[in-house]
């Protein structure tokens, strides 16, 4: 599609491409999806630095998760270049202690040999209960899990535990913002989406029943309708 809006699109960790597989057909549609793994660098200052990079002048900007992390600084370096926003199961606070104790129990599984029980411990966090036991839904992030690899990983938990607090320079954001949540989110909780959406002047919040954290996978054809007529 000549001249056709970027949409830049960034899975949150543990995820690849695969994540926004399911809602690629509609955003074709209506410009270029271009989706960014984050698992190369272990700040999120080095994740946003690279999306920057590869990404055009202006662009929309899609965030799943630890993608929201990395949005809100692109954000802080370049808000001029984000003609909209997109935020699915984030937050915008740094880690709390208890969030850093459980990372650093995941590194701890890494270094004993023990990295495919992460994705396994996830999965009730990260589906609604009716999906968790879904053999093919769960081979997915099994599968995004394992090409993610121990290395990215590592460097994934290190950028998230390192992450600075967002919630001051919300107030920042210029562009129309979508924050899109699963009812049955395990990891983000909804007073985190009610703080996104008062924080960013230009904000929406958008629940998702009957899903969990992994929205694209989970209630694909409600997100992918939900962005179509947002970034259109």
């Amino acid at each position: 599609m000549a001249g056709a809006e970027q949409i830049v699109l960034l899975p949150g960790q543990l995820c690849t491409a695969e994540l926004w597989a399911p809602v690629l057909p509609e955003l074709k549609r209506i410009g270029k999806p271009d989706v960014i793994v984050l698992n190369a660098h272990d700040t999120v200052a080095g994740m946003a630095n690279s999306v920057l990079e590869r990404a055009g002048p202006r662009f929309s900007l899609v965030a799943h998760a630890m993608g929201g992390f990395v949005a809100f600084e692109i954000l802080r370096r370049a808000r001029e270049r984000v003609k909209r926003l997109a935020l699915l199961s984030t937050l915008a606070s740094a880690d709390t202690p208890k969030q850093t104790e459980r990372r650093e129990g995941y590194l701890r599984l890494i270094e004993q040999g023990q990295f495919a029980q992460i994705i396994e411990e996830r999965i009730p966090m990260l589906l609604h209960p009716a999906h968790a036991k879904d053999a093919a839904l769960c081979s997915v992030l099994r599968r995004m899990a394992a090409e993610t690899g121990v290395d990215g990983f590592r460097r994934q938990q290190r950028a998230i535990m390192s992450r600075p607090d967002s919630r001051p320079s919300l107030v920042q954001i210029p562009c129309e913002t979508l924050v899109l949540f699963g009812r049955a989110d395990g990891i983000t909780t909804i007073d985190h989406q009610v703080e996104l959406r008062n924080g960013i002047p230009h904000a929406r919040l958008e629940i998702i029943e009957d899903c969990g954290h992994m929205l694209t996978l989970e209630k694909p054809a409600a997100v992918a309708e939900a962005l179509q007529l947002f970034l259109a």
